[in-house]
């Protein structure tokens, strides 16, 4: 019974440290970010203030209706009335009134606010167009803090394995050494390189923490949550074996930037037409009811009043025209933008996929490089441990064969970052 209830706590203890730490595939880390990024989150809000302004400006042009009472005391105020000048005066008292009053207006005809209704329509189109932005880039980021972990656990698994190798030759040479076969020069030598190894293997621990941290970070979790990555990076650069031209031709339209600058431009329309606009006459109707809750003694005031008011723009001191003239300045400085933002955008896409094919020569180059240090290594372990070549041959080649394992994974690293540029910059993921 004490083993059944062991072997329970055993269970649930292992079953609460797995629910702890999150399993994520690559995608599933992006799909993760998306839903839980705190900027992304304020991006959702601000989506949402710009339905609420849409709603504000439509607001304003909807009836509006009022209501007041109010109470006056004239505190025993009165008033004298000759009518005859042979006869005294007609003393008249101001008693207390109170009155019920409601109103409501209509706006008719305003041209901004026709107008203003259609810029909060395209500033929350534009706001949602913001939000797609900063997916991309939260995206991007998390695409970029899975490789960067991936990669850094690659060299470090490659490390630790150098590392284990390393401290075997060293044991075993320490050991000849104590009996007088080899120098125990060639033993300290050893150990430094062990030594070296290992340094570099604390490094890049602390580099994939970090790599972790800013995973963590575009999740939205909690810096001491453990993540389990599911992914490899050898899985995903297997497509650069077979690679020719995996990005799709350059679309500017596509892109996000340039689509915003659009939009940037139609707001700078819509600016000319609200200060054309402001040319134009306003007309608003006002209806108003009044419900004497305490009369006057003399009351002569009607309880239905219906007002229409027209006003009429005529001179503002060149106001207006100077505002119409902003707004065309505004929208040639648009164009202007645009056209500086294409050649930007098109001169980066070509050196993006100029760094991205010449990384893509280096990958097949660099594995074969891999290939022969490693077999070159092999080689020299046999040859130290029968004594025909120096610790210092040895050294070399095992700082080689972390050369071109480093040099791998990192051009590994640089294709999947360019791959990822160049499909931001046209929208594509």
């Amino acid at each position: 019974m004490r083993r059944l209830i062991l072997s329970v706590f055993v269970l649930s203890f292992f079953s609460l440290h797995a629910q702890n730490t999150i399993e994520l595939s690559l995608d599933s880390a992006v799909n993760y970010a998306v839903v839980h990024n705190k900027i992304l989150n304020n991006s959702r809000y601000a989506i949402n203030k710009s339905s609420q302004k849409i709603k504000e400006t439509i607001s304003q042009g909807l009836p509006q209706i009022s209501a007041s009472v109010d109470y006056t005391s004239f505190l025993g105020a009165e008033a004298s009335l000759t009518l005859d000048p042979t006869a005294p005066p007609a003393i008249i008292k101001f008693n207390p009134t109170s009155n019920f009053t409601a109103s409501a207006s209509q706006l008719i005809f305003n041209g901004n606010y026709i107008v203003g209704v259609q810029l909060a329509k395209l500033a929350k189109t534009i706001t949602e167009k913001s939000y797609h932005k900063d997916e991309l880039d939260v995206k991007e980021q998390t695409y970029q803090a899975y490789y960067m972990i991936l990669a850094m656990q690659r060299i470090l698994d490659k490390l630790k394995e150098n590392y284990k190798n390393a401290q075997t030759i060293y044991e075993n040479t320490n050991n000849l050494a104590k009996v007088g076969i080899i120098e125990h020069t060639d033993a300290k030598k050893l150990s430094v390189m062990v030594a070296s190894v290992g340094n570099a293997v604390r490094s890049t621990e602390r580099q994939v923490e970090l790599g972790y941290n800013l995973l963590r970070f575009q999740l939205g979790l909690r810096s001491d949550q453990e993540i389990h990555l599911t992914t490899l990076l050898e899985g995903i650069a297997k497509k650069y074996d077979i690679l020719n031209n995996p990005i799709e031709t350059f679309n500017i339209q596509n892109n996000i930037d340039y689509q915003l600058v659009s939009m940037q431009g139609d707001i700078a329309k819509k600016s000319i037409d609200m200060a054309k606009a402001s040319y134009l006459p306003s007309l608003v109707a006002v209806y108003s009811y009044t419900e004497k809750i305490k009369k006057p003694n003399f009351d002569m005031s009607p309880k239905h009043v219906l007002r229409f008011q027209l006003d009429i723009p005529i001179f503002a001191g060149g106001l207006r025209k100077s505002q119409l003239s902003q707004a065309k300045i505004d929208v040639d400085i648009n164009e202007n933008t645009k056209d500086l933002l294409t050649d930007q955008l098109t001169l980066q896409e070509k050196q993006l996929r100029f760094d991205f094919n010449n990384f893509l020569e280096q990958y097949s180059t660099q594995k074969k490089n891999v290939d022969i240090s490693k077999e070159v290594l092999d080689q020299m372990n046999l040859k130290f441990q029968q004594g025909t070549v120096s610790i210092l041959d040895l050294t070399s080649a095992n700082n080689d064969y972390l050369t071109a394992e480093t040099d791998l994974t990192g051009t590994i690293l640089e294709l999947l970052n360019k791959e990822l540029a160049l499909k931001k910059l046209n929208n594509n993921f």
